[in-house]
C-alpha cells in the first residue's frame, strides 16, 4: 500500500519545488531555487534528500506559500523510505 502512494506524495514535493522555482525573485530563495530545479528529476531516496537540502535553504521564507510548501517538503522527509 505505501509503495502506491508514494507516487501521489511524490507528485506534491515536485509540486512543492515547483512553487520555489515560481517564487524564484524572493531573496528568501536564493540557493533554494537550484536545489528545487534539480530535486524535479528525483525521486525516492535521493529525492528525500534533496529535500533535506531545500528545507535548510527555505527557512527565511515566509508566506502562505511558504508554510504549505515546508509542510509537504517535511512530511516526505520524515516518511521512511
Amino acid at each position: 500500500m505505501e509503495d502506491l502512494m508514494r507516487p501521489r506524495i511524490e507528485l506534491k514535493v515536485h509540486n512543492s519545488l515547483r512553487l520555489i522555482i515560481a517564487n524564484k525573485d524572493q531573496k528568501a530563495l536564493n540557493y533554494a531555487v537550484n536545489y528545487a530545479r534539480a530535486g524535479l528529476s528525483m525521486t525516492g531516496e535521493e529525492l528525500r534528500v534533496q529535500c533535506l537540502y531545500v528545507l535548510n535553504n527555505i527557512t527565511h521564507w515566509r508566506g502562505e506559500v511558504a508554510k504549505e510548501v515546508r509542510g509537504v517538503l517535511k512530511e516526505y522527509t520524515n516518511r521512511n523510505h
